[in-house]
């Protein structure tokens, strides 16, 4: 499987080369088409990079972001990824893009996931893609021994899966392997030596074991310690 790493001296000037370039992925994209999209993880490693891309200078009111996967929680709940990105990225000169939400009131994903895949859909395929990478190899909610990982693997998948994994204590709802992959720039974002170990030892084995190998082909790994 063929991807490129990059290794930084530090994490600050990981955050500034990944934000310019992420930039820079999106302008280009906006030559060619009328609208970009955006797909970017939760959790805290991705903030130091909003931080930075939300200040870049580009057409956002043509952008639309969205994230990778979402905890199936209220936007003002604390384990809202929502609530971060509104936080560290849709914020400045990014305040004017658009935002494509992976959560409505709905007891269950199941009943608004066509509601909510419809708009991803129309802006596939993705411009420029951010992951991040667990130590046990999941992307997105694309976790070993989740209730659908095979299903959403599939080349044939639907834009977007509901997923439940042992560990997670709330339902999640995910992007799939083939939206993600078939994204036209890729990046995967990964600190310190538990997570380079993981990548390591991701080699070879099938995505079912470790699904961080169904998106890294052609993408770039950013890495510091």
């Amino acid at each position: 499987m063929s991807y490129e790493f990059i290794e930084y001296a530090d994490r600050d000037m990981l955050a500034i080369d990944l934000a310019n370039l992420i930039a820079g992925e999106l302008r280009a994209a906006l030559r060619h088409e009328e609208r970009a999209a955006l797909a970017v993880p939760g959790g805290t490693s991705p903030g130091p990079v909003f931080d930075d891309l939300c200040a870049a200078s580009l057409d956002w009111d043509r952008v639309d972001v969205v994230l990778t996967d979402e905890r199936w929680v209220p936007e003002d709940h604390g384990r809202s990824n929502t609530r971060l990105l509104r936080q560290r990225l849709l914020v400045d000169r990014a305040a004017q893009a658009g935002y494509l939400p992976l959560y409505a009131p709905a007891e269950t994903p199941e009943q608004a996931l066509e509601d909510l895949a419809k708009p991803i859909a129309e802006q596939m395929p993705l411009a420029v893609v951010l992951l991040g990478m667990g130590a046990d190899m999941h992307t997105a909610s694309l976790f070993p021994g989740a209730d659908r990982l095979a299903e959403a693997l599939d080349p044939h998948a639907p834009v977007l899966l509901p997923m439940r994994a042992p560990g997670a204590p709330e339902p999640r709802i995910t992007l799939t392997a083939p939206v993600l992959d078939g994204a036209l720039c890729k990046h995967v974002l990964i600190f310190g030596a538990d997570k380079r170990a993981a990548l390591e030892a991701a080699r070879g084995k099938p995505a079912l074991e470790a699904p961080i190998n169904a998106v890294l082909s052609g993408a770039k790994v950013h890495w510091a310690e």
